[in-house]
């Protein structure tokens, strides 16, 4: 039997302006050809500048209008971070989309920052936290900005440890990865609270892509030139289970509800619909429990503010 694979209709973009990143590859990839075919311009904020002509170059194969730029940026880097801010707050333009994509998957080994923080809650979260705050006045002057943050469906096994942010005591690449992710949502539903609280205007949601083959699952675990080659392979023969994995196209479905819909609230959280969230069309997902408390997302929120130096507005 022909499976029927889901999808979702795009509201017309033009004119619109956004920032995705980690757009030259995987999700951010999918993500960035869908804004350009509904007629967003998009700016790739990537690491990689050859990556992202390449990139470039294979959306407007699909899309030969698409209107694309690339900016510099390593969420590893806070000065990085504060520099794409100081080059687009320089240039003027209101955002509308920011899309918080990029990401690392499980280390085998635990890894630094340029900052010194555990790369993946480096990374995931607090460079995408200080990013926001970077370009929070630019979201601010757009008609209706609105701001993504993608988790995982991992973040249901996140957890929290105040003591050891970082994992200096102990490192899981899971329950590491699981932590970041966990912050990414909780980082999303707060901004969202004080977005209404302070007048914004700022609509903040979150998504995940259940179970998509994406180039996470290499990158990540080999890492530093670590990993081991037999959970590779054994990775690689699990993603042939179409019921448990799903392609690029549909995994970045949930994202793209989340991020351009009149129908999505703020502060909600979206992933497949399928069975265990894995496959399937759009539909809100189960929201942790970890990740509802207000006293521990405020909390984060104040530790994130102290550890990447930024200041959102009070």
């Amino acid at each position: 039997m022909t499976r029927t694979l889901a999808d979702v209709d795009v509201p017309d973009l033009t004119g619109k302006l956004a920032v995705i990143t980690g757009a030259n590859s995987g999700l951010g990839f999918g993500l960035t050809t869908r804004y350009a075919r509904a007629g967003a311009e998009v700016i790739l904020a990537i690491r990689n500048r050859a990556k992202g002509e390449d990139a470039i170059a294979r959306i407007r194969r699909e899309v030969p209008e698409a209107r694309l730029s690339i900016r510099d940026l390593n969420l590893s880097s806070l000065a990085s971070v504060a520099a794409l801010g100081e080059t687009l707050n320089a240039e003027g333009r209101p955002i509308d989309f920011l899309l918080n994509n990029a990401g690392i998957m499980m280390p085998p080994k635990r890894d630094t920052t340029e900052d010194g923080f555990e790369l993946q809650f480096g990374g995931n979260h607090l460079g995408h936290f200080a990013l926001t705050a970077h370009l929070l006045p630019l979201l601010r002057a757009a008609d209706a900005p609105r701001v993504l943050s993608l988790s995982s469906i991992l973040a249901r096994a996140g957890r929290l440890d105040w003591a050891d942010l970082q994992s200096e005591r102990s490192y899981s690449p899971s329950r590491s990865y699981g932590l970041s992710k966990l912050a990414t949502l909780m980082f999303s539903r707060e901004l969202e609270k004080r977005s209404l609280a302070g007048g914004w205007s700022i609509r903040s949601t979150a998504a995940h892509p259940g179970a998509t083959v994406t180039n996470l699952q290499v990158t990540g675990p080999t890492h530093g030139g670590n990993g081991s080659p037999l959970l590779q392979r054994l990775n690689t023969a699990s993603h042939r289970i179409g019921r448990l994995w799903q392609q690029i196209p549909q995994g970045i479905l949930p994202a793209l509800y989340a991020s351009t819909s009149a129908d999505t609230a703020g502060g909600t959280y979206w992933g497949p619909g399928g069975f265990s969230e894995l496959t399937g069309a759009p539909k809100l997902a189960a929201i942790p429990k970890r990740a509802l408390s207000d006293a521990a997302s405020a909390r984060l929120w104040d530790v994130s503010e102290r550890l990447t130096g930024v200041a959102f507005p009070a």
